[in-house]
């Protein structure tokens, strides 16, 4: 009787993880990964803001193809790179201040140990930086990211001059040598599928803030919301949570506007960086923080469900019905990473599978507990 019980409830998660495909994520597909990037005559001036602390390096070689940005009209150019150098005590100033002799349009606001801070952590550096800019278009990135190519701002500025008020970049990482760099770039695949899938039904939650385009109206929206001092960190879950509507966010998944950076090279620095990220996912909406919660489940179920029936007569089936799931999301997982420019993960999809049932049993105590981790 309780193996009846137990194989009927497999079934069920078996169902509902193929109704997340067939309702949700196949959406993905309809994206157009060739959209255009910004006309001459659209054009507004946008404000590249990046925060740094101690990102001296990463900025020296980072910050010249954001500088050469493909962004001007009639010969004058149209953006600004703004750096916000929260109280660095390496060469970070330095090399800035080299970098603007050959480079104009390079701004450095400089935070010191004795500015008086209204919020913790990168949240007051970028609401500091977003202050001090007079332009409404607003492009974010990070210190050690680097866009894939010059036209990343005329991509990503697009949506905006059609009216959107948010627009979501693909922010990768590098590929490297290692099984921790594959299962990295694919959860990060993995989490722009879930992302933009959920803009496109008018419920987003999220933007990487990597590659996140938006208008200062949005930025000073959400700096004023209580949620805005919750933690150090969030500042792009919180941006999206608190200014996005159902139809101000746009997607953009042109390859040229999209971000990578070196991600974690050790499981220690992956995993205190993720514990980060998770803790934050608690401002989320209920209703998004419910679809997100019954997909993990669905997706843990399967597995331990199945792993149960394998000593039981129903073993045969509901290997079949294992089988259809795995399918159905295996071929998903590499079409998405195909169209991300993430094909030599296509091959681990499996190992990935089983890996993300046990990534969200550990990282399951940071969604409950508050986030006090400051940016370093």
């Amino acid at each position: 009787m309780f193996s009846l019980i137990v194989f009927w409830a497999f079934t069920g998660w078996v169902a509902i993880q193929l109704l997340y495909v067939a309702l949700l994520y196949v959406r993905f597909f309809s994206l157009d990964a060739k959209s255009n990037p910004i006309a001459a005559q659209d054009m507004q001036c946008v404000s590249i803001v990046i925060c740094a602390k101690n990102e001296a390096e990463n900025l020296k070689k980072n910050l010249p193809i954001i500088l050469n940005q493909d962004y001007s009209r009639n010969g004058s150019l149209m953006y600004e790179v703004v750096v916000v150098n929260d109280c660095s005590t390496d060469n970070t100033h330095n090399v800035l201040t080299e970098l603007k002799k050959q480079y104009p349009h390079l701004r450095e606001i400089i935070i010191t140990p004795d500015t008086p801070r209204t919020v913790v952590g990168k949240k007051f550096a970028l609401s500091e930086g977003i202050k001090q800019i007079a332009n409404n278009w607003i492009l974010l990135t990070d210190a050690d990211c680097h866009p894939a190519t010059t036209n990343w701002l005329a991509c990503m500025a697009q949506p905006l001059s059609k009216g959107k008020e948010i627009v979501a970049g693909y922010a990768g990482h590098t590929a490297m040598p290692g099984l921790l760099n594959k299962f990295i770039r694919w959860e990060t695949t993995h989490t722009f599928l879930q992302l933009s899938t959920y803009a496109m039904i008018g419920k987003p939650y999220l933007a990487i803030g990597r590659n996140l385009a938006c208008t200062k109206v949005v930025c000073e929206r959400a700096y004023q919301s209580p949620l805005w001092n919750i933690g150090p960190t969030g500042d792009d879950d919180l941006l999206v949570s608190v200014s996005s509507t159902a139809t101000n966010t746009a997607l953009v998944i042109n390859p040229d506007a999209f971000t990578y950076s070196i991600p974690r090279d050790t499981f220690s620095g992956w995993r205190k960086q993720k514990q980060r990220h998770t803790s934050d996912g608690k401002n989320y909406k209920p209703e998004i923080k419910t679809l997100l919660a019954i997909y993990g489940i669905s997706q843990a179920a399967v597995w331990v469900y199945f792993i149960y029936l394998l000593f039981t007569p129903f073993c045969n089936i509901a290997a079949i019905l294992l089988l259809i799931r795995c399918v159905v999301y295996w071929l998903l997982w590499a079409a998405t990473a195909k169209r991300l420019k993430e094909k030599n993960i296509i091959s681990l999809l499996p190992l990935f599978d089983i890996g993300w049932m046990l990534y969200n049993f550990a990282f399951l105590p940071y969604i409950l507990q508050k986030n006090k981790q400051h940016w370093t």
